[in-house]
C-alpha cells in the first residue's frame, strides 16, 4: 500500500480537537508504510499504538475510497477485538471518513458471517482461528486478493507458542493472495525486538522496529500485610480485606488472578468483604458470551468498581477510568505482569498504578524481583521455537479446502512462514501423506481418505464431509471435554451462564454445591451435554478447576528470585515476615545462590525427603522428578513420591541419601537412558499424541451439532496410537508427539541447561528437621488440585498454615539453643 507520509487535513482537525498531535513515531510509521516496509511499533501503554497502527489505513481510505477488504486487524483475544472495534468507530465517525468497521470472531451470528464474505468491510476486525476459516473458503481470493495491510496486535502474545506458529501460516497464505500486502505488528512489551521483527517479516526481510521509549515508570507496591503471611498456598485470603480496601480507594480496578478457579474463589471472597456493596464482576474465558459481552460494557461504561479477572483482559483493553491493577499472586513472568500493569492509566505521561499481592513468602520474593526487573528496564521473552509440525496437516487441508493445489504449492507457503523455515522436503512430504490418506497403516480406512487427486494432478478434499469437520476443528487449542453450565429457575428453564469441565462434573452427585459465575450452584443432573444447577446459599461449595491454568515461571524472573536470594542487602525491600524467614533459613540451613544448586535433606513424618532448590519451573521440575525417582529405584533407594512447585522439587523416601549418591542422581545423564525408558513406557505420551491427533485432524472434537466428550477422544486416540507403535513405528505423527511432548509436557531445554549449569555444583546440608524454605515446598497445595469442598480447602489451607507455624517454632527453638 502506497500512502502519503503526511495525514488528510480532517485528521489533523480531530487530533486538535482532542487535544493531541501528531506523535514522531506515527510520522515514522506513516513513512514505513509509504515504503512498504512491514513494520513493528513498539510503544508503552497510553501511547496511541493502536491508533497508530491503524492510522495510514484510515488515511489511505480517504484518499481512495474502496469497496472490500483495505485492512485486517488481527487479536489474540475476542474482547480485545470488540474494544478496537468500539474505540476505532469514534474516530472514524467523527472525521466522517467513508469506512466501513466490522469484527469476525466464534460469536458472530452465522448470517452476518456469510453477509460479510458477500460484501467484506472496509476493515475487519478478527482472531487468528477465524481468519484460517476465511481462508478455508472458495472465494478467499476475492475476499483479500485486495488487501493492502494486516495488523497484528499484541504481537509477542503470538510468538514462541503454536497458535503464533498457526498464526504464521495464515499470514504466509494471505502473503500468496495478496503479494503486495503490508503487515504490521504492535505491542507494548517485548523483550527482543529483533526476534518479533524476524517472525513478523517476510522470509530473509525482518520488519522495521520502531520503538517508542517508555518516559514514566509504573508506580507499583509490594503488599507488606498487616496479617500472617501464609507459607504457601494460592489464594491470598489473609489479604482480601486490604484488598477491598484498595479496590474502595481506587475508581476502578482491575483484579488480576492465574487461574479460572483463583477468579472463582477470589470473587467470592471479595463479595465477603464488600460491606458497601460495591458493583464488583467476574470475568473468565469459561464464562458464557452474553455474561462477558455483559461485564464488558458495564465496564466501558464506567459502571464497576472492579472486575476480578483472569488473562482473559490482560492484553490491550483500553479502559481509560481502571486507575489501579491488582494482581493476586506470583507474576511468574516480567512481560506478563507489565502487561497487565498498563491495563491501567492509558495516559503517556502518568505512571500506571499496582499492588502486587503474593499469596505466600515465595510469591513475595518472586514479586520484589519482577518490580526489580521493570525498574531496571528489563523484560523476558520466549525463545523462537521450530513450528509445531501437527499444525502443519491441518494447514494443508485448509489450502485444498479453498482450491484444488499442488503439494509443492502449499510447501513454499509453510517455508515464507518463520516458524517453519527449516521444515525439509522429507518432513512437508510425510506430513503431506498422512493428510492425503493416514499413512500405510491408516489408509485402509475410509475415515482417514481426507484428500484425492484429479487428472492434472490437483488435490482437492475428499468430500463435503471431510470439508465440515475440518472447519469445525480449525485452531490448535485442544478443549478438554467440556459442559455448558445451565442456571435453572423453574422447571429445566434457564440460561447457558458458562462451562465447566467433564472430569469436574463427573465428581458431582445431586445435590452437591460449587462456586461458578460469582454465585453458589446445587447440581440437579447432566442433561444432553448440559450441567443443570440452581442457585443457592450457604453448604460447602467444590470450586470447578480448569486443565491448562497453571502458567509456569520465566526462567529469566527465576534468575530474578535467585539474585535477591544471594543478595541479604536486597531483603530490606522485602515484607518483615519475609525477611525473618529468609534469616531463619540463613542461620539454619543455608540459601541458594547463583552459582550452586542448593540440596537439602531431612526427616518428615516418618520418611526422609530430599529437596532440590532448581528454580526452573514446575515443568522442567516434574519431568527431574520422574527421572530422579526412576533413577533412585535403580539405586534401591526406595523413592515413595515427590512433588514440585515452581521453585523445587521435593522427592520422600524411605533411605537417606550420601553425597555419593547424590551426585550419581543430580547428573546431565539422567537425560539419557532414563528418560528414553520413561518415556516409552510413560502415560504422557499418549496424552500429547491426543494433542498432536485433534489439531492435525486424525480425530476431532466437534462434529455438526455433536460434540465429543474427552472419554471418546481419548479412548479412541489410545487406540489409534497402540496401532502405530506396533504396525509403524516411524510414522509421522508418532515423530511429532516425541517432539510435542519434550516441548510442551517435559520443559526439557530448560531441564538440560539447569543440569549442566549446575553439574558437580552442588550445596548439600544434612538438616535435623524441615527448613524454613522448605516449607512451602513440603506443603504446596497447588490451585489445579483442589477438587473436594471449598470450605474444606480453606480448612485444608489453615491446618497447613498453623503446620508451618510450628514448624517454624521447633526451628527458632534449635537456633536459640546453638
Amino acid at each position: 500500500m502506497k500512502t502519503a507520509k503526511r495525514l488528510p487535513p480532517p485528521f489533523y482537525q480531530w487530533l486538535r480537537s482532542k487535544g493531541w498531535q501528531l506523535r514522531d513515531y506515527q510520522r515514522q510509521m506513516l513513512s514505513a508504510v509509504a515504503q512498504n516496509n512491514a513494520t513493528l511499533l513498539i510503544a508503552p501503554t497510553g501511547a496511541g499504538k493502536t491508533l497508530s497502527g491503524f492510522l495510514p489505513s484510515l488515511a489511505d481510505l480517504y484518499r481512495h475510497p474502496v469497496e472490500g477488504l483495505h485492512t485486517l486487524y488481527i487479536s489474540p483475544l475476542k474482547a480485545l477485538t470488540n474494544d478496537i472495534q468500539r474505540n476505532l468507530t469514534d474516530p472514524v465517525e467523527a472525521m466522517g471518513l467513508p469506512v466501513t468497521i466490522e469484527s469476525r470472531t466464534g460469536d458472530t451470528p452465522s448470517h452476518k458471517r456469510q453477509r460479510q464474505r458477500r460484501k467484506p468491510p472496509n476493515i475487519l476486525l478478527t482472531t487468528p482461528e477465524s481468519l484460517m476459516l476465511l481462508l478455508s473458503y472458495a472465494d478467499a481470493p476475492k475476499i483479500f486478493g485486495h488487501l493492502k495491510t494486516v495488523i497484528l496486535d499484541e504481537v509477542h502474545s503470538l510468538v514462541a507458542n503454536k497458535r503464533g506458529d498457526f498464526t504464521s501460516l495464515a499470514l504466509a497464505r494471505l502473503q500468496s493472495l495478496a503479494p503486495d500486502m503490508h503487515r504490521v505488528g504492535l505491542s507494548a512489551t517485548v523483550a527482543q525486538p529483533e526476534v518479533i521483527a524476524g517472525w513478523l517479516g517476510r522470509t530473509g526481510e525482518p520488519a522495521e522496529v520502531i520503538q517508542v521509549p517508555q518516559t514514566v515508570k509504573p508506580d507499583i507496591k509490594l503488599l507488606d500485610s498487616r496479617h500472617r503471611m501464609p507459607f504457601g498456598g494460592f489464594m491470598a485470603r489473609y489479604a482480601m480485606e486490604e484488598v477491598y480496601e484498595a479496590v474502595k480507594q481506587a475508581d476502578t480496578a482491575l483484579v488480576f488472578v492465574n487461574t479460572r478457579a483463583q477468579a472463582e474463589l477470589v470473587f467470592q471472597m471479595l463479595w465477603e468483604e464488600n460491606k458497601e456493596g460495591l458493583p464488583i464482576a467476574l470475568y473468565h474465558g469459561s464464562l458464557s458470551k452474553e455474561q462477558r459481552r455483559k461485564t464488558e460494557s458495564m465496564m466501558s461504561q464506567g459502571v464497576l468498581r472492579a472486575i476480578v479477572s483472569t488473562s482473559a483482559l490482560e492484553l490491550g483493553i483500553d479502559w481509560g477510568d481502571v486507575d489501579l491493577v491488582i494482581q493476586i499472586g506470583a507474576p511468574k513472568g516480567v512481560s506478563r505482569l507489565l502487561q497487565r500493569i498498563g491495563r491501567a492509566n492509558h495516559r503517556l505521561d502518568e505512571p500506571s498504578k499496582a499492588l502486587l499481592v503474593p499469596a505466600n513468602r515465595f510469591e513475595a520474593v518472586e514479586c520484589r524481583a519482577a518490580m526489580n526487573a521493570i525498574a531496571a528496564g528489563e523484560l523476558d521473552g520466549e525463545p523462537l521455537l521450530p513450528g509445531a509440525m501437527e499444525i502443519l496437516p491441518q494447514f494443508i487441508l485448509n489450502c485444498a479446502c479453498s482450491k484444488p493445489s499442488y503439494a509443492e504449492e502449499i510447501y513454499q507457503q509453510v517455508l515464507d512462514a518463520a516458524p517453519y523455515q527449516s521444515v525439509s522436503e522429507e518432513e512437508f512430504n510425510k506430513l503431506w501423506q498422512f493428510t492425503v490418506d493416514g499413512g500405510y497403516a491408516l489408509r485402509a480406512y475410509e475415515r482417514y481418505q481426507r484428500m484425492e487427486q484429479n487428472e492434472d494432478g490437483l488435490f482437492s478434499p475428499a468430500s463435503k464431509r471431510v470439508i465440515q469437520r475440518h472447519r469445525q476443528n480449525i485452531g490448535t487449542i485442544v478443549e478438554a471435554g467440556r459442559l455448558k453450565v445451565k442456571r435453572i429457575r423453574r422447571g429445566n428453564q434457564g440460561k447457558i451462564i458458562g462451562e465447566v469441565e467433564e472430569y469436574f462434573a463427573q465428581q458431582l452427585v445431586p445435590g452437591d454445591t460449587f462456586l461458578f459465575a460469582g454465585e453458589i450452584l446445587k447440581f440437579e443432573a447432566i442433561r444432553d451435554m448440559q450441567l443443570h444447577a440452581k442457585p443457592t446459599k450457604g453448604g460447602e461449595p467444590k470450586i470447578p478447576s480448569y486443565a491448562g491454568g497453571q502458567m509456569p515461571m520465566s526462567t529469566f524472573l527465576a534468575e530474578g528470585v535467585r539474585h535477591i536470594l544471594d543478595k541479604p542487602e536486597s531483603w530490606k525491600a522485602l515484607p518483615g515476615q519475609v525477611q525473618e524467614w529468609l534469616e531463619l533459613q540463613q542461620a539454619f540451613s543455608a540459601l541458594p545462590d547463583m552459582n550452586r544448586v542448593l540440596i537439602e535433606q531431612f526427616p518428615h513424618r516418618k520418611a526422609n525427603y530430599l529437596l532440590f532448590y532448581t528454580f526452573e519451573g514446575r515443568k522442567a521440575n516434574q519431568t527431574l522428578g520422574m527421572l530422579m525417582t526412576r533413577r533412585m529405584e535403580k539405586m534401591r533407594l526406595k523413592p515413595l513420591s515427590f512433588s514440585v512447585t515452581d521453585y523445587g522439587l521435593s522427592v520422600c523416601l524411605l533411605e537417606k541419601v550420601d553425597v555419593g549418591k547424590l551426585r550419581k542422581l543430580f547428573q546431565p545423564d539422567i537425560l539419557g537412558d532414563e528418560l528414553e525408558d520413561w518415556m516409552l513406557h510413560a502415560p504422557m505420551l499418549k496424552r500429547s499424541f491426543r494433542q498432536v491427533a485433534v489439531v492435525s485432524g486424525l480425530t476431532e472434537q466437534h462434529y455438526h451439532s455433536s460434540h465429543k466428550t474427552m472419554k471418546q477422544v481419548t479412548f479412541s486416540t489410545d487406540l489409534i496410537y497402540d496401532t502405530l507403535r506396533e504396525h509403524e513405528p516411524d510414522h509421522i505423527l508418532l515423530a511429532v508427539t516425541r517432539a510435542d511432548a519434550e516441548r510442551d509436557l517435559l520443559d526439557l531445554r530448560r531441564l538440560a541447561d539447569m543440569l549442566i549449569r549446575f553439574d558437580d555444583k552442588m550445596h548439600f546440608m544434612d538438616l535435623e528437621k524441615v527448613s524454613p524454605m522448605a516449607i512451602p515446598i513440603v506443603l504446596d497445595v497447588r490451585s489445579e488440585q483442589v477438587k473436594g469442598a471449598g470450605a474444606h480447602a480453606i480448612i485444608e489451607q489453615a491446618s497447613l498454615y498453623q503446620e508451618a507455624e510450628d514448624m517454624m517454632a521447633d526451628i527458632r527453638v534449635l537456633l536459640s539453643g546453638n
